[in-house]
């Protein structure tokens, strides 16, 4: 427990010892940490999702534009941006949670493009092809401010994952994803936590859409429904380790700061090097690697023992 609030501590400090520079990069980690979050807590339920960039960029325009035309706070606006994103899920979620496997995650992929369509061709209110932008960023850009405003997004994603993991939400899901049969011959209302499970997780989606509108103080369909919303978490999550809280925020940190690096380093070739090391750290080492240092742990607390047991 201490070396988490030590952790958190160092977190909430950090724009105290870092620059510029540094803060931009850790905002961004921490965008596409509480998104990778929101992306393993639906998976946990056994269903892939590939909504992440549609309810992100529902939070976004919805955040951008009732601070535009209803003089919403900026702050409140990026709390409006996770409710609407949980009313069109809530919404939507009574006709594609009927699906499952496949055909539930083309749907869900599906989403981003028709709300895409539906942006674009809404010239008047959201400004179209080119988007809308605001008079000036949240905290006028500020990035010490925009840093903690992202941190605490990302806590909370954070804290709600660490819920769905130490309450009775973990078996039922954890059942519904082993076994739909089982659990629901064991009482467990598939339909409901499938539901519960959609909605919180496109909230926070579209919490984290809000709070990059209003960081950019800019947003347009390509930018609001970018795949990059929805492959780099996943790429982090696979990286990090999947259904826990420790494995996205692993992976995200690393591949964060990793795809900076490569950046500076090779401005013209960092994208290969990085998908090739996404793609070997997949191939070599499938549970994370989180499993990796958990199997790295098991054995050398088996090899202590032996060699006490030996004595």
């Amino acid at each position: 427990m201490l070396i988490i609030l030590a952790v958190v501590a160092l977190g909430f400090l950090f724009p105290l010892y870092a620059g510029p520079y540094p803060l931009h990069v850790m905002t961004t980690v921490l965008t596409y940490m509480a998104l990778g979050l929101s992306w393993d807590m639906m998976l946990r339920t056994g269903q892939l999702s590939f909504g992440t960039a549609g309810f992100f960029g529902l939070g976004s325009y919805a955040a951008l534009l009732t601070t535009l035309y209803l003089g919403l706070n900026p702050l409140a606006s990026i709390f409006v941006g996770g409710v609407f994103a949980a009313i069109v899920a809530f919404a939507l979620g009574y006709a594609i949670l009927r699906l499952r496997e496949i055909y539930f995650a083309i749907t869900t992929l599906a989403l981003a493009g028709v709300f895409t369509v539906v942006a674009r061709n809404l010239h008047d209110f959201t400004g179209g092809p080119e988007g809308k932008i605001l008079p000036s960023a949240i905290f006028n850009g500020d990035p010490t401010k925009v840093y903690w405003l992202t941190f605490s997004v990302a806590l909370g994603s954070i804290l709600v994952s660490e819920l769905f993991q130490r309450t009775r939400i973990r078996f039922a899901i954890t059942a519904i994803r082993n076994d739909e049969i089982t659990a629901k011959s064991s009482g467990i209302d598939i339909f409901k936590y499938l539901l519960f499970v959609f909605v919180i997780t496109s909230a926070i989606q579209g919490v984290v859409g809000g709070a990059y509108a209003q960081q950019y103080g800019f947003v347009s369909p390509e930018s609001a429904f970018s795949t990059n919303f929805l492959l780099l978490p996943i790429a982090m999550c696979l990286a990090g380790g999947i259904y826990s809280t420790l494995g996205p925020v692993i992976g995200s940190v690393i591949l964060g700061v990793l795809s900076e690096y490569l950046k500076l380093r090779f401005p013209y070739g960092h994208l290969i090097i990085y998908g090739v090391i996404i793609v070997a750290i997949v191939l070599f080492m499938p549970h994370g690697i989180l499993g990796m240092l958990k199997k790295i742990a098991q054995k050398t607390r088996t090899e202590v023992g032996g060699n006490e047991n030996e004595k």
